[in-house]
Order: C-alpha cells, then structure tokens, then sequence
C-alpha cells in the first residue's frame, strides 16, 4: 500500500451508539499484537510534556481498553500516521490537550513515564514518536473520557498504541490477557554480533539473568555474560551511547518503584565502569517503575520477569 493509500485508510474514525466508545479505524495492513481490558480501573492519561521531573495527569475512572498494532508499511513518519487521527479526534468533539512529538514530549523522559504495551508488540522509537491525549468533559469540567494515541515509526513497521477509559462504563469482566508474542521473553543474545542486531533492529533489548530481589537494588555478584558482551558491543562501536532502565514489579507505590528501578540502573552502569572499564560518559541510568510491565504482576513469575533492566540506544554514530 502506498503512503496515500496508508494515509487515506487511516482517515476514517466509526462512532458508534452513543453508550458506546469511540473506535478508531485502521488500515487494512495494520495487524493487532496486544490487548489488555480492566475494568473497574483508572487511567492516568498524560495531559503535559515531561517538566521538572514529571508529567500532568489526569485520572478517569472507568474500563480502560489497551491495544496496540503494528504496520508493516516502510517510509511513514509518526506525524503520518497521527494527523488523521488527530482531525477526526476534533471532529468528534474531544478536546485534545496534549499534541507532543518525541523531543517536545521529553523524549526518553516522556516515554518511560507513560504507560506503555510491552514489547515487542509496541516499539517507541524515541526519535520518531508522536502523542496524543484527548478528552471529553462534563459541564463541571470534570474528564469523562479520555483516549491517548503513541504512534511510532521504524525503518520498514509503524507501531500505534491506543488507550482509551469512559467514565461510568459497566464493568468488562475478566481482564484481557496481553497476546503470548507480548510476554515471550527476548532472546538472550549468544554473541556480540547477535546483541548488537537486536539493538540495531529494534532500538532496545533486556539484560537477562541479572539478579535482582524484590525491594532491594543490590545486583549479584555475577559474572553475567549480558554485561560482558554489552561491554564488548561499546568497545567495539566507540560511537554508541546507551540508557540503561530498570524495571519493577509492582508491588509498593509507583514513586518508591521508579526510585528503585534508577537504582538497580545505576547498579549496572557502575558493574559497566568499575568491572569492564566501559566509559561513564556513555552509559544513562533511569528508573521506569512499574510502568511497563512485561508479565502479570498477578504471579510471581510475572513479578520476576518484570524486574529486569533494559538497554536503550540513545545515539549511535
């Protein structure tokens, strides 16, 4: 399909009966990789660009839906895919409060502050992203409605993540579980060759089997053979920089969580510098929370999978 063709499929937004939320019409191409419905829940939906360590929120309460598809259609930028979804957001009477690119948004900042699908059924690209929040309000004021739309570009896929909450809804049931492709464990690279593909392909790859219990950020002693061939991969490539983020489970609030996330990161960055003699200039260290759960924090098992630490390319000559 050809970026007209891609453009023009995007266009058409379907209202249904008024009880009933918004859906948004994709292209033919776009094929759904995750899904996640809770209800009763609430959303913090990001209402402004990542300042003084924080983005505004505002909370509706309702069935929150989550899905996220991918195109496999080369050559679209995010602006692409977001404008007819942002003209038929208006025509629909939301009022769209926050209309951020990846830079203006806060870049790294933003994109881990918000609430993300697993991978890698939704990719950020954090050089080619675009956000959205809509909401619809009471005569109060009050948000009843809200929808936030991420849309993200590769080399040959574009990636959309919609999450959308109404207030009032009834009650869905049973949650709907994330499809396998979004808890299948990323590989664990055999060769240096293979850890720098995955980087290269999809911009970001997880550090498996480092050891990490919860509530503390003490990291094993190790040897772990992710960070010797990351370490390999830096001297190799002496023009790529990195962020290392943790991850938590979510037990324990979200501020404690992010706190402890940063520093399991920074736990790593220093085994990098002190045991391998990687420069510091070149290693980033974040704290993500629990904000982008892998596994159900429900099991133990999927608690153990979401503590983890990511690499994340931020720049590569």
């Amino acid at each position: 399909m050809s970026r007209a063709g891609v453009a023009a499929a995007l266009i058409g937004l379907l209202l249904a009966a008024p009880a009933v939320a918004l859906e948004l019409a994709l292209p033919s191409t776009a094929r759904m990789t995750a899904e996640r419905n809770t209800a009763p829940d609430r959303y913090a939906a990001p209402v402004g660009v990542y300042a003084e360590g924080q983005v505004a929120r505002v909370n509706v309460d309702g069935s929150v839906r989550r899905a996220a598809w991918r195109m496999d259609t080369p050559g679209l930028t995010a602006l692409q895919v977001m404008r007819p979804l942002r003209q038929q957001l208006s025509e629909a009477g939301y009022d769209i409060v926050l209309d951020c690119a990846a830079r203006e948004c806060g870049g790294f900042d933003f994109r881990f502050a918000v609430e993300v699908l697993p991978g890698p059924n939704m990719y950020v690209n954090l050089r080619a992203f675009h956000f959205i929040t809509a909401l619809r309000r009471a005569d109060d004021g009050t948000p009843t409605e809200a929808i936030s739309i991420l849309a993200s570009t590769a080399a040959t896929s574009a990636y959309v993540q919609i999450v959308q909450v109404r207030s009032g809804d009834a009650p869905e049931g049973e949650s709907t579980p994330i499809t396998p492709e979004a808890t299948a464990e990323v590989p664990l690279a055999t060769a240096t060759g293979d850890l720098a593909a995955t980087l290269k392909a999809e911009g970001h790859v997880v550090l498996n089997r480092l050891e990490f219990e919860t509530g503390t950020s003490a990291l094993g002693a190790g040897p772990f053979a992710t960070l010797e061939r990351l370490a390999e991969l830096l001297k190799a490539d002496p023009g790529l920089r990195v962020a290392l983020v943790g991850h938590t489970d979510a037990v324990g609030s979200l501020e404690a969580n992010t706190v402890l996330s940063r520093k399991r990161a920074e736990a790593v960055r220093e085994r990098l510098v002190q045991s391998y003699d990687v420069d510091p200039d070149r290693l980033e260290a974040r704290g993500a929370g629990y904000l982008a759960p892998r596994g159900s924090n429900l099991t133990e098992a999927g608690r153990e999978e979401n503590r983890r630490v990511e690499v994340v390319v931020l720049s590569a000559d």
